[in-house]
């Protein structure tokens, strides 16, 4: 390894760095400058009446209320950078061990999600766009743009009552039977109650790689290499195969890696309407409970996620073009 390869491996974790921070300190402003009152939300009014003052001001204390923002920021700075990202204070545990236990609840979910609508969508794409203008065309285009204007929690609240309520088919949420014991769950009982949320966040995710997906096959298929290899006699699946899938991978992979942050922006919505115990649900209890370490414990999980998929596609972009990774050799 070379001095410029060092420095470019400095530089991208300098880049990291920045990243948590910008993102830490907008959570915290975010949350600090909110209107909501922490005891209000997780007292009550009722019970903050019926307390004294020495009572209350201990509540304060507790919630870091009479501590300047700056000063909070910085403690909660300084304990991260040595490994301590503090405790929840509404779980009253540690927060890395409540994140490992939702982070668990919901990876398997999302990665599902983000799966099924990157191969449901490509695979739209390219059958709309290698038939423009034709019904399959039109039922690929309806279809995407009808998810593409359909909330998500909108989608998970149809599917449960369809599949939960109607058929009774599929659990009504939660991450696990209800009532059953943690060592008693088994996989399977964790895979049937994570269907519908993963199902909800994958059909509304397909729509955009598709529509993309099918520009760029479209594109492809009227271009001039293939329409001579079409006058040589050659089948739609073999031009298909040999010019569009190489010409439309790389846009896609780009839109894909890029959803990974709709996908957990929409995860929040769908665990709400799923009650499922997940970072997105935690995110929303943080916010409005006003736990700032574990929101920002929250905020640092899903920069990393976002920030490592985006890195994964740079690193695959030079595998599935060759000329993108000659270019980066000539460039060091």
């Amino acid at each position: 390894m070379d001095k410029r390869q060092i420095v470019r491996g400095f530089a991208g974790l300098a880049r990291v760095l920045l990243l948590i921070l910008g993102v830490s300190f907008a959570a915290f402003f975010l949350l600090a400058v909110s209107p909501i009152d922490p005891l209000q939300s997780n007292v009550g009014q009722a019970a903050l009446g019926s307390m004294s003052q020495e009572q209350i001001d201990k509540l304060r204390e507790y919630w870091g209320m009479n501590t300047p923002m700056a000063v909070r920021f910085w403690n909660w700075a300084w304990d991260f950078i040595r490994g301590d990202m503090g405790v929840s204070l509404l779980y009253r545990r540690p927060v890395a061990e409540v994140l490992l236990e939702k982070t668990a609840n919901s990876l398997w979910m999302m990665a599902a999600a983000w799966v099924l609508s990157g191969v449901i969508g490509f695979a739209l794409g390219v059958w709309a766009g290698a038939n423009r203008g034709k019904w399959q065309d039109k039922l690929v285009t309806g279809y995407s743009l009808l998810m593409a204007s359909t909330p998500a929690f909108f989608l998970a609240l149809v599917l449960l009552m369809v599949f939960s309520v109607w058929l009774k088919v599929l659990p009504v949420g939660f991450a696990v039977p209800v009532g059953t014991a943690a060592a008693d769950v088994t996989l399977a009982d964790r895979l049937v109650h994570g269907i519908l949320p993963a199902a909800a966040l994958s059909l509304t995710g397909i729509s955009n790689i598709a529509l993309q997906t099918r520009e760029k096959m479209a594109e492809v298929m009227e271009s001039d290499y293939v329409l001579f290899a079409q006058a040589r006699g050659e089948k739609k699946w073999t031009m298909i195969r040999r010019h569009g899938l190489r010409n439309i991978a790389l846009p896609a992979m780009t839109l894909q890696f890029a959803s990974v942050s709709e996908i957990f922006g929409g995860s929040v919505l769908v665990e709400q309407v799923f009650s499922y115990p997940g970072l997105g649900q935690a995110a929303v209890d943080a916010g409005l409970g006003s736990d700032v370490p574990l929101l920002l414990g929250i905020t640092v999980v899903s920069a990393v996620i976002v920030f490592g998929g985006n890195a994964l596609a740079d690193f695959l972009y030079g595998i599935i073009d060759p000329r993108i990774r000659k270019g980066r050799e000539r460039g060091r």
